[in-house]
């Protein structure tokens, strides 16, 4: 089975790198790469994403021909696809992190700023929290409910369809913190930074 982390240029991702290679060892083909015809070849995409919600909109479109591969990729072909942090909210319609970004449009929605409710809640909302897994999610399999993962963001995906929520965590609100549409998998935790259970994760998604 080949996989391919998407590298686009979105920041420092040897962490994401570092843990899938831990959990694919000899059970999948990892690849590291922006290179078309590789992702379009690809059994499953991870899309991770560190940085603005704009930068990354950006360095995705910088390269030429990229969009449309993970669209046909994601939409077209129905292969699975995991969004990890930003990755999962490029998914949104549009995000409001620096201006006011158009995102990939594949789950209606936006990404706002977290409502610190007047600074009683520090931004970035960074470190370990609880998640509340509000449905069965094939990525949450053997996963207990209440598990802490790590999180690092000040932005939340506010998705218009509510039933695509697979898990929340509670920070000055109830934030999404996962979601799963038929072959779309998105956290907005980092599971390559979530000790066992975010290896779980990896696993899962391998494994599908």
């Amino acid at each position: 089975m080949n996989v391919t982390i998407v590298d686009y240029q979105s920041g420092n991702i040897s962490s994401v790198i570092n843990s899938f290679k831990e959990v694919a060892k000899d059970k999948v083909n990892l690849e590291v790469t922006a290179d078309l015809n590789k992702i379009k070849s690809s059994d499953k995409i991870v899309l991770p994403g560190q940085g603005s919600f704009k930068s990354c909109v950006d360095s995705l479109n910088s390269i030429n021909g990229l969009v449309d591969t993970l669209k046909e990729f994601a939409l077209t072909n129905k292969k699975p696809l995991l969004g990890i942090c930003v990755g999962l909210q490029m998914f949104a319609d549009i995000g409001y992190e620096e201006t006011e970004t158009k995102g990939l449009g594949w789950m209606p929605g936006q990404v706002s700023k977290i409502n610190n409710q007047n600074g009683k809640f520090k931004l970035p909302h960074i470190g370990w929290n609880e998640i509340e897994i509000v449905k069965k999610s094939k990525i949450f399999k053997d996963i207990k409910n209440n598990s802490h993962m790590y999180f690092v963001h000040s932005y939340e995906f506010v998705p218009k369809d509510k039933s695509v929520i697979s898990a929340t965590t509670d920070y000055s609100s109830k934030i999404v913190c996962a979601v799963e549409k038929d072959n779309l998998f998105g956290t907005q935790f980092h599971p390559e930074k979530s000790d066992k259970e975010g290896l779980k994760i990896i696993d899962n998604f391998l494994s599908l």
